[in-house]
């Protein structure tokens, strides 16, 4: 017989075991849904887990954890702000959409003027669309006491359809021969988020996103307010009695989620992707929550992780075109890890037991 018991207090060492767990259990799990689809599972694993560090073409792959990983820090980073008060944001792939769409439409208002001021303009423009956009959820939990799980998360369907409004209307490229989609940021150097150093995958989201692990640390460790964000996750009550205003730490939490969403899709837009299209949106938004979790909530932790689910992204990749893994596999993969990190994360609470069933 096995049963849980509830531990006196939760155990710090299974906390920071949990996610090292998830990962073994995701690598065992996804072997054998490999094996299933006909694939070797140790070639398949060590594909999605080494080839990109150490492969053959691993100086190619190696930058391009940078440029996966930055925004999915930045949008992991602001989420864990709102999970760690208990505001759950779910809609942050909408607010990475919107921030895009403002961040391009900066720019494209003055094309093809070449001026300094464009991509700062466009920064700015990107954070007020993403923060904008969860202000909504937030303004109406905050009067009308709605939920802000189910509204953020449907304001992305809304979102993506404003994106296909974009591309096929306002931002679409007149010399684009009737195909959707905006121009391409990339030609357009004032508009570009180039690579600060060339070849190394470093450019200014990725200088955003460490500027936000760093800020984010400081505040949950150093700031009263992060003292507030804190208590409010772990005692509501205790909150309350301590002064805390929770409409402020709601607008705050959901709208510093939003600005950093907003950012990554504008960085993503001026760079890797390049222009406003039907399919901008990859799903950043979603996989953030993973990384969040994943990442325990704390600042580091996120940085760790958002590496290792970049790693999956790009060793997912090179194992679709060399081993003809399908995409779906690949994003099942991805899956497992949010499954067994939330069903090992019962562990941090409860004590497995093991003994014979009680006869009556």
């Amino acid at each position: 017989m096995i049963r849980l018991d509830k531990r006196p207090q939760p155990s710090r060492a299974m906390a920071l075991a949990t996610p090292l767990l998830a990962v073994l259990a995701t690598m065992v799990f996804g072997g054998l849904l490999f094996a299933v689809l006909g694939e070797d599972p140790v070639q398949s694993i060590l594909t999605i887990f080494w080839q990109p560090l150490f492969g053959e073409f691993a100086f190619y792959y190696r930058p391009q954890l940078l440029v996966k990983g930055a925004p999915l820090v930045l949008i992991a980073m602001g989420l864990a702000l709102g999970f760690r008060a208990g505001i759950w944001n779910i809609g942050a792939e909408g607010q990475y959409i919107m921030g895009a769409i403002f961040g391009a439409a900066a720019a494209l208002a003055f094309y093809p003027l070449e001026a300094w001021w464009i991509f700062p303009l466009m920064v700015i423009c990107g954070g007020l669309g993403g923060l904008l956009w969860a202000m909504i959820p937030g303004l109406l939990k905050v009067k009308f006491g709605t939920n802000e799980i189910l509204v953020s998360l449907m304001l992305v369907y809304v979102a993506e359809q404003f994106l296909s409004s974009m591309s096929l209307g306002l931002l679409k490229n007149p010399e684009g021969f009737g195909f959707p989609g905006s121009r391409n940021l990339q030609q357009y150097a004032s508009a570009h988020n180039a690579e600060i150093i060339t070849g190394s995958g470093m450019h200014w989201g990725v200088v955003a996103a460490m500027i936000a692990v760093i800020f984010a640390y400081v505040l949950l460790t150093r700031h009263r307010l992060g003292f507030a964000i804190r208590v409010t996750g772990e005692a509501p009550r205790a909150a309350k009695f301590g002064g805390v205003n929770p409409a402020r730490l709601i607008l705050f939490c959901l709208g510093t989620s939003g600005l950093l969403a907003g950012l990554a899709g504008m960085f993503e837009v001026a760079g890797p992707a390049g222009q406003i299209t039907l399919d901008f949106n990859v799903g950043y938004g979603f996989t953030a929550i993973i990384v969040a979790f994943l990442g325990r909530l704390h600042p580091v932790g996120i940085l760790l992780a958002g590496g290792l689910m970049a790693l999956t992204y790009i060793g997912g990749d090179i194992a679709q075109s060399q081993l003809g893994l399908p995409a779906a596999a690949i994003q099942v993969f991805q899956g497992m890890l949010l499954f067994f990190l939330l069903a090992l994360d019962v562990l941090t609470n409860y004590r497995l037991r093991f003994g014979a069933a009680e006869v009556a």
